[in-house]
Protein backbone atom coordinates (compact mmCIF):
# COMPACT_ATOMS: atom_id res chain seq x y z
CA UNK A 1 0.00 0.00 0.00
CA UNK A 2 1.33 3.41 -0.94
CA UNK A 3 1.82 6.00 1.78
CA UNK A 4 -0.70 8.78 2.16
CA UNK A 5 0.00 11.80 -0.02
CA UNK A 6 -2.49 14.33 1.38
CA UNK A 7 -3.92 14.27 4.89
CA UNK A 8 -6.80 16.56 5.86
CA UNK A 9 -7.64 17.31 9.48
CA UNK A 10 -10.39 19.50 10.87
CA UNK A 11 -10.07 21.86 13.80
CA UNK A 12 -12.56 24.02 15.64
CA UNK A 13 -10.01 25.54 17.98
CA UNK A 14 -10.75 23.18 20.85
CA UNK A 15 -8.09 21.23 22.71
CA UNK A 16 -9.62 17.97 21.52
CA UNK A 17 -9.42 19.06 17.88
CA UNK A 18 -5.80 20.09 18.42
CA UNK A 19 -5.09 16.53 19.61
CA UNK A 20 -6.43 15.31 16.25
CA UNK A 21 -4.23 17.87 14.48
CA UNK A 22 -1.17 16.57 16.31
CA UNK A 23 -1.96 12.95 15.35
CA UNK A 24 -2.60 13.96 11.73
CA UNK A 25 0.68 15.88 11.68
CA UNK A 26 2.57 12.84 12.95
CA UNK A 27 0.99 10.63 10.28
CA UNK A 28 1.68 13.21 7.55
CA UNK A 29 5.24 13.71 8.75
CA UNK A 30 5.94 9.96 8.78
CA UNK A 31 4.46 9.57 5.28
CA UNK A 32 6.05 12.69 3.83
CA UNK A 33 2.51 13.84 3.02
CA UNK A 34 1.03 17.29 2.78
CA UNK A 35 -1.09 18.16 5.80
CA UNK A 36 -4.13 20.34 5.15
CA UNK A 37 -5.68 21.82 8.29
CA UNK A 38 -9.25 22.96 7.74
CA UNK A 39 -11.52 25.07 9.92
CA UNK A 40 -15.21 25.44 9.10
CA UNK A 41 -16.92 28.65 10.15
CA UNK A 42 -19.85 30.92 9.50
CA UNK A 43 -18.98 34.58 8.97
CA UNK A 44 -19.93 36.66 11.99
CA UNK A 45 -19.41 40.24 13.03
CA UNK A 46 -17.04 41.00 15.89
CA UNK A 47 -20.04 41.97 18.06
CA UNK A 48 -21.84 38.69 17.33
CA UNK A 49 -18.73 36.68 18.19
CA UNK A 50 -18.12 38.58 21.44
CA UNK A 51 -21.76 38.26 22.52
CA UNK A 52 -21.77 34.52 21.81
CA UNK A 53 -18.45 34.02 23.61
CA UNK A 54 -19.86 35.76 26.71
CA UNK A 55 -22.83 33.40 26.69
CA UNK A 56 -20.94 30.19 25.95
CA UNK A 57 -17.88 30.69 28.18
CA UNK A 58 -16.12 27.27 28.20
CA UNK A 59 -17.77 26.28 24.92
CA UNK A 60 -16.65 29.52 23.23
CA UNK A 61 -14.28 27.67 20.89
CA UNK A 62 -17.42 26.84 18.90
CA UNK A 63 -17.93 30.52 18.05
CA UNK A 64 -15.97 31.19 14.90
CA UNK A 65 -16.11 34.24 12.69
CA UNK A 66 -13.42 34.69 10.06
CA UNK A 67 -10.76 36.08 12.44
CA UNK A 68 -11.19 33.32 15.05
CA UNK A 69 -10.91 30.74 12.24
CA UNK A 70 -7.55 32.21 11.31
CA UNK A 71 -6.49 32.16 14.98
CA UNK A 72 -7.51 28.50 15.27
CA UNK A 73 -5.62 27.64 12.09
CA UNK A 74 -2.49 29.46 13.24
CA UNK A 75 -2.53 27.60 16.58
CA UNK A 76 -3.17 24.28 14.82
CA UNK A 77 -0.31 24.94 12.38
CA UNK A 78 2.08 25.62 15.28
CA UNK A 79 1.11 22.33 16.90
CA UNK A 80 1.43 20.47 13.60
CA UNK A 81 4.99 21.72 13.15
CA UNK A 82 5.90 20.52 16.65
CA UNK A 83 4.31 17.12 15.91
CA UNK A 84 6.45 16.55 12.83
CA UNK A 85 4.59 17.80 9.76
CA UNK A 86 6.78 19.64 7.27
CA UNK A 87 4.39 20.45 4.43
CA UNK A 88 1.40 22.23 5.93
CA UNK A 89 -1.42 24.17 4.34
CA UNK A 90 -4.40 25.76 6.07
CA UNK A 91 -7.88 26.53 4.84
CA UNK A 92 -10.80 28.37 6.41
CA UNK A 93 -14.04 27.16 4.84
CA UNK A 94 -17.45 28.81 5.13
CA UNK A 95 -20.05 26.23 6.13
CA UNK A 96 -20.83 23.46 8.54
CA UNK A 97 -18.06 21.03 9.50
CA UNK A 98 -19.02 17.82 7.68
CA UNK A 99 -19.72 19.47 4.32
CA UNK A 100 -16.65 21.67 4.67
CA UNK A 101 -14.34 18.74 5.41
CA UNK A 102 -15.78 16.74 2.50
CA UNK A 103 -15.23 19.74 0.22
CA UNK A 104 -11.58 20.10 1.26
CA UNK A 105 -10.99 16.34 0.87
CA UNK A 106 -12.43 16.44 -2.66
CA UNK A 107 -10.67 19.64 -3.74
CA UNK A 108 -7.29 18.47 -2.43
CA UNK A 109 -7.70 14.85 -3.61
CA UNK A 110 -6.88 13.80 -0.07
CA UNK A 111 -6.50 10.14 0.77
CA UNK A 112 -6.85 10.41 4.56
CA UNK A 113 -9.18 12.47 6.74
CA UNK A 114 -8.43 12.79 10.47
CA UNK A 115 -10.99 13.91 13.06
CA UNK A 116 -11.31 13.71 16.82
CA UNK A 117 -13.93 11.52 18.47
CA UNK A 118 -15.62 14.37 20.34
CA UNK A 119 -19.39 13.93 20.19
CA UNK A 120 -19.18 10.36 18.92
CA UNK A 121 -20.52 8.74 22.09
CA UNK A 122 -22.78 11.52 23.33
CA UNK A 123 -26.56 11.43 23.38
CA UNK A 124 -26.69 14.50 21.12
CA UNK A 125 -24.23 12.81 18.77
CA UNK A 126 -26.41 9.71 18.59
CA UNK A 127 -29.58 11.70 17.95
CA UNK A 128 -28.29 14.54 15.80
CA UNK A 129 -25.21 12.92 14.33
CA UNK A 130 -21.62 13.82 15.12
CA UNK A 131 -18.85 15.09 12.88
CA UNK A 132 -16.75 11.91 13.25
CA UNK A 133 -19.62 9.55 12.45
CA UNK A 134 -20.88 11.66 9.55
CA UNK A 135 -17.48 12.03 7.88
CA UNK A 136 -16.74 8.34 8.39
CA UNK A 137 -19.93 7.52 6.47
CA UNK A 138 -19.70 10.21 3.81
CA UNK A 139 -16.07 11.07 3.10
CA UNK A 140 -15.17 8.38 0.56
CA UNK A 141 -11.57 8.20 1.82
CA UNK A 142 -9.83 6.56 4.76
CA UNK A 143 -10.85 8.19 8.04
CA UNK A 144 -8.78 8.14 11.21
CA UNK A 145 -10.87 8.91 14.27
CA UNK A 146 -8.48 9.94 17.03
CA UNK A 147 -9.42 9.24 20.65
CA UNK A 148 -9.33 12.80 22.01
CA UNK A 149 -11.88 12.71 24.83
Amino acid sequence: MAAYQTVVVGTDGSETSFAAVERAAAVAGDAGATLVIACAYYPASKQEVERAQEELRDEAYQVVGSAPAEDSLRSARDRAVKAGATRIETEAVVGEPVASLRKVVAERSADLLVVGNRGLNTLAGRILGSVPSEVARKSGVDVLIVHTT
